[in-house]
């Protein structure tokens, strides 16, 4: 932990699903489940709290982040394309559709990253550049089944995150993880467009933020990689509350739970040598916390047609 930021609290370990690289984390409230990837291992995980249950499913590539739809099924932002799976069922496979192919001219040299559903039933996500380019070849863009796949008029990234709307729709937040900062700007969703971009937070310390997720009052939870922690920055950009996150590095947020009142978290154990994993075993694990009741808010799912 920065000496500047001690954590008031410490996340426990809940799943103990050793990722490689934890991410993309979302709750389901209508079947009451988490679902999240490792991007690594090509793999979607699904944990229900209530009875403990924990499955995953191989994918044929990796998974950078992933949505719930309006019909039950998931949408999949695979590395290079955008499939539809019907509502997983655990020990079934899962069915894949087709719906577009992913920077296919770009090949290997970009990869999907994070992304969440805005307000309005459309996917916006980010590319992560692989190949450490100059400028960085990592897009934004939002995906619907409308209007299909289109770019927002963003600057280029390295390795897009941090993406998660304001309550009333019209503010997406975002961040390229090469820099200490959370930025923000207005957002058209009928439209695809953005105006206005600005810094919202500065990172402490100059820690890498990651995935972010927005509760009920509009507050930002914003995993920190390298920092062992996740912090929550005030709808007016100042630091209210810090978890600590014993264990990974961690990833991505969500909030679920029954009532609302649990901070889940996704960590990695990517980068981290085996001195560090023998002291720290539950690496890659999901981390949960108790809030209060009624602290976040259904996640929003993919509009239909």
């Amino acid at each position: 932990m920065a000496a500047d930021l001690p954590a008031e609290a410490t996340a426990t370990l809940a799943v103990d699903s050793r990722c490689q690289l934890g991410e993309g984390i979302v709750w389901d409230e209508r079947a009451q489940r988490l679902y999240w990837t490792d991007i690594l291992r090509s793999k979607l995980w699904m944990h229900a709290p209530a009875d403990a249950a924990t499955h995953a499913w191989d994918l044929p590539e990796p998974l950078g982040c992933l949505a719930l739809c309006e019909d039950g099924g998931l949408l999949l932002a695979l590395a290079k394309s955008i499939r539809m799976a019907d509502a997983p069922r655990p020990g079934d496979a899962l069915s894949l559709r087709m719906l577009a192919a992913l920077e296919p001219e770009l090949g290997a040299a970009t990869r999907s990253n994070d992304g969440r559903c805005d307000r309005d039933g459309n996917f916006v996500f980010g590319t992560k550049d692989e190949t450490g380019a100059t400028p960085p070849l990592g897009r934004y863009y939002q995906f619907s089944l409308a209007h299909g796949l289109r770019a927002l008029p963003l600057p280029a990234a390295a390795i897009p995150n941090s993406i998660c709307f304001s309550p009333d729709g019209r503010t997406l937040y975002y961040c390229d993880s090469m820099h200490p900062r959370i930025l923000c700007c207005d957002y058209d969703p009928d439209a695809a467009g953005i105006s206005e971009p600005r810094v919202f937070a500065e990172v402490e310390g100059g820690r890498t933020p990651d995935g972010s997720t927005i509760d009920a009052a509009g507050g930002l939870w914003n995993a920190q990689w390298d920092a062992g922690r996740v912090v929550r920055y005030a709808p007016d950009g100042r630091v209210d509350r810090v978890v600590a996150i014993p264990a990974g590095r961690p990833s991505c947020c969500a909030i679920g739970g029954a009532d609302f009142d649990t901070l889940y978290v996704t960590t990695a154990r990517e980068e981290l040598d085996e001195d560090q994993l023998a002291r720290a075993p539950g690496a890659g694990g999901v981390f949960a916390f108790a809030l209060a009741p009624g602290s976040g808010r259904a996640e929003p799912r993919l509009r239909g047609a």
